[in-house]
């Protein structure tokens, strides 16, 4: 079903190193011959691994980059080259300043170019690519509207370099760059799709599963001007590099008993069950082979059923998952709750953690970032001003209070659209947050020593895309672990966030919890939870944990207590509108919906649960996993 070539990775590291391969096996051809090398780039987190390993081969392994002439497919308008989200300011930090390539062989749309001049512009950026010679491999990424280049849906197949109104969709992801959607350019200039498709060769790079939905339209289904990079499926050398969660939505990997035979390991038959009941609207244990049959799935009959048997296994599977004993039935475990930023814990799992504290656990929770940049600007102004007022009715020192006001509405006053924070500012939005996050601690019952600040350093990196874990991020996890000492850790594996803190919290986590179970004596069960973003799939959960319809209201009023988030947040991600409490209650209320149509018990709401270590529900052909029968 797929109309173009794709290549899968379990890693979008993985994925970036062979482009990055490909590229440099392609300059170095190209300078055995003293022919130039002509390459499209693209910015935005995606191709930030191709352009590490470039710089790495450069360093490392002497690939000479001074034959090399580019071409970017983007830019802003309006914007300055020296604006910081300009994507020659990118560019230049990212790949440019650490390779060998002339000033000269460097080309990016001028974003600062005035209105009357933009169409000549833009024609002479084509002029510029006719006379190099034409592009011999652009790189591209996918947008969430399937834009590729900043060519939104409709853009004709015929298009050039051009200015573009931004879609909606677009904007709202670039919203964590300029610090606010209402910050992001309304236009920008982009090369046109066939001036991307005259590339001898491309390679488009989508990663995650927020990709997913996506990348699957664009390479299954026919060619459609609302989705551009399906227009990717004409041209003879474009190949898709995806990893795990980016693939998730393509039918060989969704639903690959549609396509024929499959390696029935134990996950894959629970999927299909689950897939089955849904389709046909029946709870497991009313499945017939019938069901079965005329759904593609009589081959897992045949290996390992009959269809009661499988019905009964899978039932009795998904009942096993649903415990109102989060910790066990003993109390007086440690239990280490990791939120990303300060109130993720609460969005997605405020019931579990009232539920462990009130079966007697020592619950402790630890924010990892400080999450300063999720506060407005207007949130300082009244807690500046209610310090101010405070100070003066009890008569305390008022004057270092109004020097610091002064700095922050000076500041405030002065600060440019998508303008970073002085060190005052950020104090204060990361007082504001922490403030939040220990008064939703303490109402579902976390004692005060048991509320940790990380404030991973990570964080504060100038770009989201320059974020990358240190050593001094994986010390804080290994001595929280240390000091805590858990029998129960709770992480995020929402992944799909607007910024990319959850992968990175996780991924330091992840690093830190091997060398921890290797010291400690007794086992550590580690869960992984959702619920801001996405939730998991059912043949994912490994544990749900039901919710009364108090409970429920309850871990809303806990989420309230994160006022500087409510109303609106800052990076409330391109599809979803609601506020967190209402994405939370209608993601927990749709699983235990979900869970009663597969004829499971009927409950309010449930939050779900998964064990580390995390693999997504990619289970390729071939791949090895426990036997069903096992």
């Amino acid at each position: 079903m797929e109309n173009i070539a794709v290549q899968l990775f379990e890693t979008a590291e993985q994925a970036c190193k062979v482009v990055a391969g490909r590229i440099g096996q392609l300059i170095r051809e190209n300078n055995k011959q003293g022919k130039m090398t002509r390459l499209g780039l693209a910015t935005g987190s995606t191709p930030i691994g191709v352009y590490n390993a470039l710089v790495h081969m450069h360093r490392h392994e002497g690939l000479d980059f001074s034959r090399v002439i580019t071409f970017n497919l983007d830019e802003y308008w309006p914007i300055t080259p020296q604006t910081l989200q300009s994507y020659h300011t990118w560019m230049r930090i990212y790949f440019f300043d650490h390779v060998n390539i002339p000033l000269a062989n460097i080309h990016i749309p001028n974003g600062s170019i005035d209105p009357e001049h933009l169409e000549v512009s833009c024609r002479e950026y084509e002029a510029a690519i006719t006379q190099a010679g034409g592009i011999d491999m652009q790189i591209l990424g996918i947008g969430r509207t399937g834009h590729i280049g900043f060519n939104e849906p409709g853009s004709a197949r015929d298009s050039r370099t051009r200015r573009v109104q931004l879609d909606r969709v677009t904007r709202k992801d670039a919203a964590s760059d300029f610090f606010g959607e209402e910050n992001v350019p309304r236009q920008a200039l982009t090369m046109g799709v066939r001036t991307i498709l005259e590339a001898k060769e491309i390679a488009i790079l989508a990663f995650g599963e927020h990709k997913a939905r996506i990348v699957q339209r664009a390479i299954e289904t026919p060619v459609d001007s609302e989705v551009a990079a399906s227009y990717l499926q004409q041209h003879d050398h474009a190949t898709y590099y995806l990893d795990e969660g980016a693939s998730v939505a393509l039918t060989r990997i969704a639903t690959p008993w549609l396509l024929g035979s499959c390696h029935w390991d134990k996950t894959l038959s629970h999927k299909a069950v689950v897939w089955l009941s849904s389709c046909v609207k029946k709870p497991i244990l009313k499945l017939t082979e019938e069901d079965y049959v005329e759904n593609h799935l009589g081959e897992l009959i045949r290996r390992h059923g009959p269809a009661y048997d499988l019905n009964v296994k899978m039932f009795r599977r998904l009942m096993d998952t649903i415990t109102g004993w989060p910790a066990g039935r003993s109390g007086g475990k440690r239990v280490l709750i990791f939120s990303p930023h300060p109130d993720d814990d609460v969005i997605c799992m405020a019931g579990t953690m009232m539920r462990l504290v009130q079966q007697g656990h020592a619950v402790h929770t630890a924010y990892m970032v400080s999450g300063h940049l999720s506060v407005f600007d207007h949130n300082v102004r009244r807690h500046t001003e209610f310090v101010q007022q405070f100070n003066r009715i009890f008569g305390l020192d008022t004057q270092q209070t109004d020097i610091i006001e002064g700095h922050a509405e000076q500041h405030l006053n002065q600060k440019q659209a998508g303008q970073t924070d002085s060190p005052e500012i950020r104090a204060i939005k990361t007082l504001i947050r922490r403030t939040e996050a220990l008064a939703a601690a303490r109402f579902c019952g976390l004692n005060e020593d048991r509320i940790h600040f990380m404030d991973l350093p990570f964080y504060d990196a100038q770009w989201p895309e320059q974020r990358a874990l240190g050593d001094l991020d994986i010390k804080c996890v290994a001595d929280l672990l240390a000091h805590v000492d858990p029998d129960i850790v709770f992480a995020a594996g929402d992944l799909s966030d607007p910024h990319g803190t959850h992968r990175l919290c996780l991924d330091a986590l992840t690093q830190t919890l091997p060398d921890f179970l290797k010291t400690r004596k007794a086992p550590v069960d580690v869960w992984l939870y959702r619920g801001a973003w996405q939730e998991w799939a059912p043949e994912q959960i490994g544990m749900v944990v039901p919710l009364s319809p108090d409970e429920l209201r309850k871990k809303r009023y806990a989420i309230f207590r994160h006022e500087s988030q409510k109303d609106r947040a800052m990076f409330p991600g391109p599809y979803d509108e609601r506020e967190f409490w209402q994405r939370a209650e209608e993601r927990n209320m749709h699983t235990a919906a979900l869970y009663d149509a597969l004829g499971l018990p009927e409950y309010h709401a449930l939050e779900a649960f998964v064990r580390w270590p995390l693999t997504l529900s990619l289970h390729l052909q071939g791949q090895i996993d426990e036997p069903l029968q096992g």
